[in-house]
C-alpha cells in the first residue's frame, strides 16, 4: 500500500464491521500505525490528541481484529474491515453513531451468493441444486410448506421452533427469488418506495 497519500502524515481510516457491514468508527493512521496494524492484525491508529500510536482496545479490551484493508480510488482514505471484540465506541455502543441496526444483512447477502452459485454451478450434494433441479413448481411448493409451518409454530409457545421455521421460510424464499431471477434488494426497494409514499 505504497500509493497512499498521507496529508500532514495522516490518512483517514473508516472502520467497518466485516460481518454486518456497519460503519463502526473513523480514525486516523500514519505510516507507522498502518504498518503495526498489518503486522499485529489489530487495528492501530495515530491518536492526534495523545500524539502517539494507539491500538483500539488497548485499555478496554474492545479490540478490532483486522480482516481486510483497502484504499479508495484516490488513495487518500482507507476502508478497514474488522471483527470487533465488544463495543467500538468509548460510550459503550457498537458504533460511534450509536446502535444502527440489529439485522445482519451481510449474512443474507452471503446466503444469496451461495444460492446463486449453487444454481449456476450445481453440486451433487447440494440441497439448493437438487431443489432447483426439480423445477419452479417444487421450489414454490416448499415456500408454501414452510410458510404453513411458520404459522403453526406462531400459534404455539415454542419460540425456538418458531425461529427455526422462520429461518427455513426465509431460506426457501431466497431460493425462490433467485430461481425467478431476483434478489432480496429488489423486494426491499419496493418496500422502501411504499414507505416513502406513506
Amino acid at each position: 500500500m505504497k500509493s497512499i497519500k498521507f496529508v500532514n502524515g495522516l490518512v483517514p481510516a473508516i472502520i467497518q464491521d466485516s460481518q454486518s457491514r456497519e460503519v463502526l468508527m473513523l480514525g486516523y493512521m500514519n505510516q507507522e500505525a498502518l504498518d503495526q496494524t498489518l503486522a499485529s492484525q489489530k487495528v492501530t491508529f495515530y491518536s492526534r490528541s495523545k500524539q502517539r500510536l494507539w491500538m483500539k482496545g488497548e485499555e478496554s479490551g474492545n479490540t478490532l481484529e483486522l480482516v481486510d484493508i483497502k484504499e479508495d480510488c484516490d488513495s487518500d482514505a482507507l476502508l478497514i474491515q474488522a471483527k470487533p471484540a465488544g463495543p467500538t465506541c468509548h460510550k459503550g455502543t457498537k458504533t460511534c453513531w450509536g446502535e444502527i441496526t440489529r439485522t445482519n444483512y451481510y449474512e443474507i447477502e452471503r446466503l444469496e451468493n451461495t444460492i446463486q452459485d449453487r444454481i449456476q454451478n450445481p453440486k451433487k450434494d447440494s440441497y439448493v441444486s437438487a431443489l432447483i433441479n426439480k423445477g419452479i413448481n417444487k421450489v414454490t411448493q416448499k415456500v408454501g410448506e414452510e410458510a404453513v409451518e411458520v404459522v403453526i409454530e406462531a400459534m404455539d409457545d415454542n419460540d425456538a421452533l418458531f425461529i427455526e421455521e422462520s429461518a427455513d421460510l426465509l431460506f426457501h424464499y431466497l431460493i425462490l427469488l433467485q430461481a425467478k431471477g431476483y434478489a432480496l434488494n429488489e423486494v426491499l426497494g419496493v418496500l422502501k418506495q411504499r414507505n416513502s409514499n406513506n
